[in-house]
């Protein structure tokens, strides 16, 4: 009981204070009670990480998802089980286990290939192209990102932030190859995409992304002008929209991927003014980060 308790409380210092007694709770109990418990604590544990960036938050979760993966197959609930390794397999890579994220995403896409499940297929897909671009293997990479981007419009659960974080992980990968004509069809795309989602519900990461990526490809298309204005809109969006910005654990690195990337923002090069707003924003958010 007191456990749920600090779930519903969202209280994941209070829900791992029960850690030592979890196998006690889980004797004599059936397996959907036991894959309750493991996902409880699984989740308090990925919450601790989120507070504190300590990787063995993370290395602990990653344990207990491998066990809920087990329990999932016994049960013979095949969707869920496939879901649970793809997201097993992100919590690994995020840890650059990377050869123990593609055998259980690979593992996924099998179970999700002998059952028609669509989700499974493009979360795979993602998965195994992100970790292919990771290693250098560029082409791979990309066929497999396509291949998730693909699976999107037949995903069971018709979540539009799939299509944006295939997106974004697709654009990333086509910019380190120079592959700018398929870049002018899926960065409208994504911009379309990430403002349709902000109506939905609010500013998101991803119209920030999407105006990055958008500036990146006019400055490669030789359009330094539109890239400016492209990072004038990003600045002024994070302006209008502090609280939600504040809240994204990513905005900082998108500022910061603004300053890597585009040579309008190059102390060398860009221009002086532009420079200077987006470094004060930056040491605003950093600010406001350190404050929370």
């Amino acid at each position: 009981f007191k456990v749920m308790e600090a779930t519903r409380a969202c209280d994941w210092r209070g829900v791992l204070s029960w850690e030592g007694r979890m196998e006690e709770l889980m004797e004599e109990q059936p397996d959907d009670m036991c894959n309750t418990i493991l996902s409880i604590f699984a989740a308090a544990y990925r919450s601790g990480f989120a507070s504190t960036s300590s990787t063995g938050h993370l290395d602990s979760s990653a344990n207990l998802e491998e066990r809920r993966v087990a329990v999932l197959g016994t049960m013979e609930r095949f969707r869920d089980q496939s879901q649970a390794m793809c997201n097993l397999a992100a919590t690994l890579l995020f840890l650059d286990r990377k050869g123990e994220a593609t055998t259980h995403y690979e593992k996924a896409r099998a179970l999700g290939a002998a059952h028609g499940f669509f989700t499974v297929e493009c979360s795979a897909c993602q998965g195994l192209g992100l970790t292919a671009v990771k290693e250098g293997r560029l082409e791979e990479g990309v066929e497999l990102l396509r291949s998730a981007l693909a699976a999107v419009p037949l995903c069971e659960d018709k979540n539009p932030a799939r299509e944006l974080a295939v997106l974004s992980t697709l654009i990333n990968a086509l910019f380190k190859m120079d592959a700018f004509d398929e870049l002018e069809t899926l960065v409208p795309r994504y911009r379309e995409a990430a403002k349709a989602q902000s109506r939905g519900g609010g500013r998101s990461w991803s119209e920030c992304d999407s105006l990055l990526a958008t500036a990146r490809l006019h400055e490669a298309r030789g359009r330094p002008e539109e890239a400016a204005r492209e990072v004038r809109a990003l600045l002024d969006l994070m302006r209008e929209n502090q609280e939600a910005v504040h809240a994204m654990l990513s905005a900082c690195q998108v500022l910061r991927d603004a300053t890597t990337h585009l040579k309008v923002l190059d102390p060398e090069l860009g221009e002086e003014e532009l420079i200077k707003s987006v470094e004060a924003e930056l040491a605003n958010l950093v600010r406001m980060e350190g404050e929370a």
